[in-house]
């Protein structure tokens, strides 16, 4: 655990990642919520400045790679509203669980590989020691075409 103490934030300038600055699509509901000490963030999409940068169906109008890119915005996504619910992101001990669902087509088997962009992300920042539980799952559509929604729960101090 020592090694998310190093500071998450010098982590990301590290890693040369900067996390987003998401727009209030005003949802009537709340970007996560904190209970005791476990932060349950909703689902969030690969929307960069507001708009879906990707959408479409994983394995007929979205490719592999693009389906891990688009994982690994939702993942900035995710992080960048944890930092806005818990103000610092050094009080994350652990992600305890990420859920991701990749809309795609029936006969398309690389879930986990698309999702493992995200898991991927998220062992650079806050390290492989420091792994989460995690399910990877296909459906016929997500919410706006977006074809990656992560959601996460994370532990903090």
């Amino acid at each position: 655990m020592e090694g998310v103490k190093k500071g998450i934030e010098e982590r990301l300038e590290e890693l040369n990642i900067q996390l987003p600055v998401l727009a209030d699509i005003r949802m009537p509901f709340e970007p996560g919520v904190i209970s005791g000490n476990t932060v349950f963030l909703s689902g969030q999409t690969p929307r960069v400045n507001g708009a879906q940068k990707y959408a479409g169906i994983v394995g007929e109008d979205i490719s592999i790679e693009e389906a891990k890119d688009a994982a690994r915005i939702c993942t900035l996504n995710l992080l960048s509203a944890l930092k806005g619910i818990i103000g610092d992101l050094n009080k994350v001990k652990r992600i305890i669980k990420m859920d991701g669902y990749v809309a795609s087509t029936s006969s398309f088997k690389n879930h986990p590989l698309v999702i493992n962009a995200a898991s991927d992300l998220l062992h650079d920042i806050f390290g492989k020691e420091n792994g989460h539980a995690r399910k990877a799952v296909g459906l016929a559509s997500l919410p706006g075409g977006a074809p990656v929604e992560i959601e996460m729960i994370v532990e903090i101090e």
